[in-house]
């Protein structure tokens, strides 16, 4: 039994599970909304086509579609996207070069991995001294580290907040999911994101079922789509026993799922 809790992708993923045989249990635990107040992005938009930066840092996928998007709606898609083919992007993982691709451009750098600390790394070598540095951000997630190694260099970040996280289903259904884990119903659990395990514990918190979530956890293989959230369920006390090798968005995760369970399988043969 596979739990995947993805959240705009939960359906696809959960069909990338099922045509290899799996049961899935589908865990809706988030859902991505546009910025509650879009002046302050839309402004953002108007300032990099007026005064493009030296370089934008693209942390998702999700919020550059979401700038594309809000950029249509007020016709400024055009000149957006004039504006951005001019900017060198920094790419903090695949997806966000992936919408780069359906614009027919690609990231002028990659982080070294795909974390904070690898657009850092990356960062390094540039002469950022009085330049502007555009930085999408992961949801409303400020990133101060980021922020402040930009400052250090003498760069002068311009970030901008897309999209926000919000509880998509009632408590209840995430008390039973807890419940299930504890019970040792589930035989791995799919995290692709690092809000999935944020809502888990937000949930059991506040209901007094942290023990259980733990017992739950610890009893259950973890599989996660990258280091992000590697990193986030490891500090937690957690062990992560899969995640891709190289290239972290889901058709990997799903094979090395698959992999995972063949040789737990051969080996007990």
């Amino acid at each position: 039994m596979v739990a995947v809790p993805e959240n705009r992708q939960l359906a696809t993923l959960a069909l990338l599970f099922a045509n290899r045989g799996a049961r899935v249990v589908e865990v809706p635990l988030v859902d991505i909304w546009d910025a509650p107040d879009p002046a302050p992005v839309l402004a953002w938009i108007r300032r990099f086509i007026a005064e493009p930066p030296a370089l934008l840092v693209l942390l998702t996928g999700e919020g550059l579609r979401r700038l594309l998007t809000l950029a249509a709606t007020h016709a400024l898609e055009k000149d957006f996207v004039t504006a951005l083919r001019g900017v060198p992007c920094l790419c903090r993982g695949p997806k966000p070069e992936q919408v780069l691709m359906t614009l027919d451009m690609h990231a002028a750098y990659k982080a070294t991995v795909p974390t904070t600390d690898g657009v850092i790394t990356t960062l390094i070598a540039q002469d950022l001294r009085e330049q502007r540095v555009g930085v999408q951000l992961y949801g409303e997630e400020p990133n101060v580290k980021l922020q402040e190694f930009l400052t250090a260099q003498g760069a002068i970040p311009d970030v901008v907040a897309p999209y926000v996280y919000a509880n998509k289903v009632e408590e209840t259904k995430v008390l039973d999911f807890i419940a299930a884990l504890e019970g040792g119903q589930i035989d791995v659990i799919a995290f692709t994101s690092q809000s999935q395990f944020k809502r888990l514990h937000d949930v059991a918190s506040s209901n007094q079922m942290l023990d259980q979530l733990n017992k739950g956890l610890r009893a259950t293989t973890l599989a996660v789509v990258g280091p992000v959230v590697k990193q986030q369920l490891e500090a937690a006390g957690y062990k992560v026993a899969i995640m891709p090798e190289r290239v972290y968005f889901m058709k990997p995760l799903v094979a090395a799922v698959e992999r995972y369970f063949e040789s737990t399988t051969q080996a007990h043969l």
